[in-house]
């Protein structure tokens, strides 16, 4: 896990070059304290920025940028290539290679030098942000994995191409002026997070998962498409058309294998290797399967909580004991969380405001005392169905749609004076839903009308209101999954652990998300994932081949925070410091006036308004310490 950035120049302006890429490296220190490179061609007026989390080969072997043996190509590359011995051995049965060292990013170039682009990338198992210079052609490529594990963004600020793992990189180059982006604010205030290709800068760009994109140095034209080489969509309809037509019991036994061999392969390290453990379905699975494989006590971690309602500490150490694995778990206080809120606009390069990033920052924080790299169970529940919401959704459609749409209207219209609870309040101002879709984003949603509050702002289209980023499937529940996956596990899920993670420079591994994981999830059969109210039946199935049953089923708690009281108490004057309105009105960002209602209706405790709250502190505190 590292760091990367660069630029290209065009016009080669006369810039204290050397300055500006040590300033790139700089910001991204965390993401790779073990070292620092740099390159540039003053001809082609590029320029490449590397910092080091060694992990694989430690020695200076793994130093980047690197150069390709045949001279031709230089990469800075973030993330790791799980199979990349077996590449090796691939491209060796061809050609004659000399390895200097045993970096996956060596194996990675000499790829691109026999294969090309499209090729290695197709054959890489892995997460990955690459920037490729090939200096034959004056190229520069920019390559995101599948899922969008590993963050890279792009864009162009007057005649120079900037690029990085984290936006605060490009900020540092003298050329950057970006706009803040207001409709992309609209984004953030829907979802807590602004889903890509969109950033909270105008013209500024996150590459899109399973892209690349290819651009010529002296080249003028800043409008280039990227190339999908995989696609999330393609995946579902080829799974959906072709489905395991296995028993029950044969369907489980292979995706154990698949998931074995996706463990196996993320067990790969030269350094210190644990996991996360909250005592859940998925990340308990996970653990065993590593214990399986490993002739020590994995070293696992949780963290826990004062609150007895958000503490899970108890039952990951139940589920440690059971394993035998060598445990740590961390309680932390309040005040150890709240702590951290000043921090929060270091860590998020742009306005993110999933509050379960608290927790997240204090448990990778913990576990980097121990080790280097940490697997989590992440993606269990876009895969194998496992929200809530896919349980209750389409039976609250069902009964809804039976109503008049102009009734509907009316009612969700005068929601908020309704003496309702506030759940089923939510649920009126949802009941305006054209369609089950409609219906869906807006049960998700934080901000109903964020036009509303955000001035100015226009709201982009995204995978969940945009039909012709659908995939194929009549099934409401494998729309709502496959929506969830392409948008929010990799907006929100993935950017949230990266960031917290990576501010302790500790790499984590998503064993669920290798491709073949994912493209057999989708060769299942619906009801072998979801049946009678219970979602991610296969994962439990594996999982209770090592661990008894009683120790994991409970209701589910999710990573979170007592936000809502937070803010009506210890956050109550650092809230209002950014919510004041004279404050807002000069910012201009804001109708101030809803904001205020709700912060104010929010304080009397008859309403809980934290996530709405949350999403504008989040953008404000950024802005304290951005602008």
């Amino acid at each position: 896990m590292c760091g990367l950035a660069g630029f290209i120049n065009i016009n080669k302006k006369g810039t204290d070059i050397n300055n500006v890429l040590i300033s790139m490296a700089d910001v991204l220190y965390r993401r790779g304290p073990d070292g620092t490179g740099t390159w540039y061609d003053s001809e082609a007026g590029i320029g490449l920025v590397h910092t080091r989390l060694a992990i694989i080969d430690l020695s200076s072997a793994g130093h980047q940028p690197m150069s390709s043996s045949c001279g031709r190509y230089v990469i800075t590359f973030n993330g790791e290539i799980y199979n990349h011995l077996e590449l090796r051995k691939l491209l060796q049965k061809d050609n004659e290679i000399q390895w200097r060292g045993h970096s996956d990013t060596e194996t990675l170039l000499s790829c691109f030098s026999f294969w090309g682009i499209e090729k290695t990338l197709q054959s890489c198992v892995g997460m990955f942000s690459i920037a490729l210079w090939d200096k034959l052609e004056n190229k520069l490529t920019l390559a995101r994995d599948r899922v969008g594990e590993k963050p890279l963004y792009w864009g162009w600020q007057n005649d120079t191409l900037l690029f990085g793992s984290e936006l605060k990189a490009l900020k540092v180059h003298p050329d950057f002026s970006a706009d803040i982006n207001r409709d992309a604010l609209c984004l953030l205030m829907r979802h807590s997070y602004i889903p890509a290709p969109h950033t909270i800068y105008a013209g500024i760009y996150k590459l899109m998962p399973g892209h690349y994109i290819t651009f010529s140095a002296g080249g003028t034209n800043q409008h280039v498409a990227s190339t999908a080489y995989w696609s999330m969509n393609d995946v579902i309809e080829a799974g959906l058309s072709n489905p395991f037509e296995g028993s029950q019991s044969e369907c489980t036994d292979r995706l154990e294998e698949i998931i074995s061999a996706s463990i196996r392969d993320q067990m790969l390290s030269d350094v210190p290797l644990g996991a996360f453990l909250s005592g859940g379905v998925d990340s308990s699975l996970i653990v065993s399967l590593m214990q399986k494989f490993s002739s020590i006590p994995v070293k696992t971690f949780a963290i826990g909580f004062e609150d007895e309602r958000f503490d899970e500490a108890p039952y990951a150490a139940a589920v440690a004991r059971h394993l035998g694995t060598d445990h740590t778990d961390m309680y932390v206080s309040e005040k150890d969380i709240l702590e951290l809120i000043p921090s929060l606009p270091d860590i998020y390069c742009e306005p993110f405001a999933d509050s379960s990033q608290l927790p997240t920052i204090m448990v990778s924080k913990m576990a980097r005392q121990h080790v280097t790299v940490a697997l989590s169970g992440d993606a269990g529940d876009e895969l194998f169905g496992g929200y809530t919401p896919y349980q209750f959704t389409p039976r609250y459609w069902s009964s809804v749609k039976r109503i008049p749409l102009a009734l509907r209207g009316f009612i969700a219209k005068n929601a908020q004076s309704l003496p309702l609870p506030q759940k089923l309040q939510k649920l009126a101002t949802c009941l305006d839903a054209a369609s089950r879709e409609a219906f869906y984003l807006k049960i998700i949603s934080h901000w109903q009308l964020p036009e509303s509050v955000v001035l100015k702002g226009c709201e982009p289209y995204t995978a969940f209101n945009n039909p012709e980023l659908w995939p194929k499937t009549d099934n409401f529940v494998e729309w709502m999954m496959a929506t969830d996956a392409l948008v929010y596990m990799t907006d929100d899920i993935l950017v949230k652990v990266d960031r917290a993670a990576m501010y302790s420079s500790l790499e984590t591994r998503v064993p669920l998300l290798d491709h073949r994981v994912i493209e057999f999830a989708w060769q299942m059969p619906f009801d072998s994932k979801i049946r009678n109210g219970t979602g991610k039946l296969p994962l439990r199935d594996i999982l209770y081949r090592y661990v008894p049953r009683e120790m994991i089923e409970r209701p589910k708690k999710g990573f979170s925070v007592p936000l809502a009281n937070w803010l009506r108490g210890p956050l109550r004057d650092w809230a209002e410091f950014l919510l004041n309105e004279e404050r807002l009105d000069r910012e201009g960002y804001f109708n101030a006036s809803v904001i205020r209602s709700r912060w104010e209706k929010h304080l009397t405790g008859k309403k809980d308004y934290s996530r709405q709250l949350w999403n504008v502190l989040m953008f404000q505190a950024w802005l304290e310490k951005n602008h």
